[in-house]
């Protein structure tokens, strides 16, 4: 089996949802104050890139600053006054509605940092030059009224934080547009009885009603709502409040010890990567005989310490394991779905096969 390209290990975080889903058929969100899964007890179960175990030592931040809160909540009609203007309406946002028109990869998040009084420029800076973070963004956010009651929201760049979602609900394209266009969205976790299309009176630094679009899994627990960054700086949520960091490379106490040190003492962490995926023993000189061992063979001997779920995850997205070997539309070929081009570097024989490597061949 060859190497697997970059653009492949970049799509692993989505597959991680999507083979649970195909195969197992169980619900997959991660949550505050829990690790994520650990993926890689079905058939095919998928993961992100092989990460070290750890236990941080700093937990659950954003339930201290914005608490979890639900309610029934009726709807409001928009009246014309001083600080109940309508947001979303605007030739902006309308405008914006294009930025989240699609995406092009899941970043998988490892920790969640939380700023009190919000992130600085320099703390982005210093988080963004750790060695090993791949990823980060920041957003807003804050406790605001609904109806009366308390609920939690961020402000986002629906072009960026769509990323940073599960592989469904960043897929899910009514969504992003309603979001994009000044809508609010929420959580399907947060159990808020709201009603699609109607207004809803938001209350912050000031009032505004709000239209809701629709519900989705974030994959955050304890945030209820979801609004752009326009309407962030309407409502006077707190600017950059908190952040996403993916370091997949970087052992957690080490990740952890680093984002500490630029946060300082009010600076709060949730780690949200997984403790550790499975990683393959297979008994020297066997050759496997089903993909589902080759995964885990191949990873053994080709690459130790890698997760076989990272090749699985790769295995079933591309081709189905075998079941499509291309070419695709951009020519790709094989149960991995290698470009011809990449294939010439990068592909080698395995388990004993001799010759000119073949991009056809499992092996």
């Amino acid at each position: 089996m060859g190497r697997f390209s970059a653009r492949q290990v970049a799509v692993v975080g989505a597959v991680a949802v999507l083979g649970l889903t195909v195969h197992l058929g169980v619900p997959h969100p991660v949550r505050l104050g829990t690790a994520r899964p650990g993926y890689g007890q079905g058939r095919l179960a998928s993961g992100g890139a092989a990460r070290g175990a750890g236990r941080a030592s700093v937990v659950a931040p954003m339930a201290a600053i914005l608490p979890a809160s639900g309610a029934m909540f009726a709807p409001v009609q928009p009246a014309p006054g001083a600080g109940q203007a309508r947001a979303g309406g605007s030739g902006r946002s309308r405008r914006l509605v294009g930025q989240a028109a699609s995406f092009h990869q899941i970043i998988l998040p490892d920790l969640l940092v939380v700023a009190p009084r919000g992130l600085t420029a320099q703390q982005l800076t210093r988080l963004r030059a750790i060695t090993g973070v791949r990823d980060l963004i920041a957003f807003d956010g804050a406790q605001i009224k609904m109806a009366g009651r308390a609920v939690n929201v961020i402000g986002v760049d629906p072009a960026t934080f769509r990323s940073w979602v599960p592989l469904r609900t960043a897929s899910d394209q009514a969504f992003w547009t309603q979001l994009s266009r000044g809508d609010f969205v929420a959580s399907s976790g947060a159990g808020l009885a709201l009603r699609p299309g109607d207004d809803y009176r938001l209350v912050g630094a000031s009032q505004r009603v709000i239209r809701f679009g629709s519900a989705a899994d974030l994959g955050l627990a304890g945030i209820d709502l979801v609004v752009n960054e326009q309407t962030s700086a309407r409502l006077g949520l707190v600017r950059r409040v908190a952040g996403l960091i993916s370091a997949p490379g970087v052992g957690l106490a080490t990740l952890t010890r680093k984002v500490s040190a630029v946060l300082g003492p009010s600076g709060k962490i949730e780690v949200l990567r997984s403790q550790s995926l499975p990683v393959a023993e297979v008994p020297a000189g066997s050759k496997p005989t089903t993909y589902l061992q080759l995964f885990k063979a191949s990873a053994a001997e080709y690459c130790p310490g890698l997760s076989w779920t990272v090749l699985a995850a790769i295995g079933q997205i591309e081709s189905a394991d075998g079941t499509n070997m291309g070419p695709s539309s951009a020519g790709a070929l094989g149960p991995m779905q290698f470009l011809p081009s990449t294939w010439a570097v990068w592909g080698i024989d395995g388990f004993g096969e001799t010759g000119t490597p073949n991009v056809m061949n499992p092996f």
